[in-house]
């Protein structure tokens, strides 16, 4: 059946948050992104004037879409080259979805999108809907196909899990951007003792390239380790720039409502490193560098005002 004007209008006014959903569920932009058209596509052969509640049906299609897209990209991160990280979103990116509340802002982060990945299909779902969205309870129930209590047991369990793996806190714009600079500061001095003291004692730094750009398949552990890390990755050389095809300049930004440092070589970002804050110090480096998820960040980052460079040069 033929989708009228205002079918059509009803469903682009539900995209935003179908494909917020989807990305909190996926970890993925362009994954979330493909979730939403087909369950557009469903929409479309669907007998629409029968749907009484479109949001909720429309919810319904596309978290089991997910549910089935979660369970065979297991599969496929199990011969992923490297870690797997999830696609990173910049500041202003609609597909971060609402962020009134600390919860909000904090089931995007991207120390939880790591934390979710965890979690079974059904934990992840009860989670998104519950903590980033505020669903009722019955309301999930009824889009998993599964009884109030059983909803109510899996988002407690799932939440639990999420806890026990992090220590967050929020910053706001101007301590972020201090940060960043005392960690550039740090990072480009060609010393290690200034980054160890930035640093948690069980910090961690992880890359993911995706086989594409190197990046070491197993995270560094400790802040000593995490330092010469960084203290290597900023430091100039000749092969750094022949990978990159230059020497990309660096801003601070925010992505998926971190701290970010974004490394940008003519007009494209080819890097995002998260920094996960706590109060005792930074506690983690995520650090994406695959092109194919750097994809809408460039996009992103096009559109934004960018202000100036920390660093003019990176390496």
């Amino acid at each position: 059946m033929a989708l009228t004007t205002n079918d059509v209008d009803r469903f682009e006014a539900s995209r935003p948050r179908l494909e917020a959903i989807a990305y909190r569920l996926l970890g993925s932009a362009s994954e979330a992104e493909d979730a939403v058209q087909e369950t557009f596509l469903r929409w479309q052969s669907a007998d629409v004037g029968r749907i009484e509640v479109p949001e909720a049906w429309l919810t319904k299609v596309l978290t089991n879409l997910c549910l089935n897209q979660l369970t065979s990209a297991r599969a496929r991160r199990e011969t992923y080259v490297g870690q797997w990280l999830p696609e990173p979103l910049l500041a202003g990116d609609p597909m971060l979805g609402p962020a009134d509340t600390a919860e909000q802002r904090e089931s995007v982060s991207y120390a939880v999108l790591v934390l979710l990945e965890r979690l079974s299909p059904n934990e992840r779902a009860v989670y998104v809907l519950r903590e980033a969205f505020e669903y009722r309870h019955a309301e999930i129930a009824e889009i998993l196909d599964i009884t109030e209590a059983a909803s109510q047991q899996i988002f407690h369990r799932a939440k639990k899990h999420v806890a026990e793996g992090r220590a967050r806190t929020e910053v706001d714009e101007a301590t972020a951007r201090r940060i960043v600079d005392e960690f550039l500061a740090a990072a480009t001095s060609g010393r290690t003792e200034p980054l160890v003291r930035l640093l948690t004692q069980d910090s961690i730094a992880i890359g993911d390239g995706g086989g594409k750009i190197p990046a070491r398949a197993k995270a560094f552990e400790g802040a000593l380790a995490v330092a010469k890390f960084m203290r290597g990755l900023f430091k100039p050389s000749e092969a750094k720039r022949a990978l990159t095809g230059g020497s990309p300049q660096i801003y601070g930004s925010f992505a998926n409502g971190d701290p970010a440092i974004l490394a940008v070589l003519d007009g494209r970002v080819i890097g995002v490193m998260c920094l996960e804050v706590t109060p005792e110090g930074i506690a983690g480096f995520r650090n994406q560098v695959n092109p194919d998820k750097l994809e809408r960040a460039t996009r992103v980052w096009a559109a934004e005002n960018r202000g100036e460079p920390l660093l003019l040069s990176a390496f």
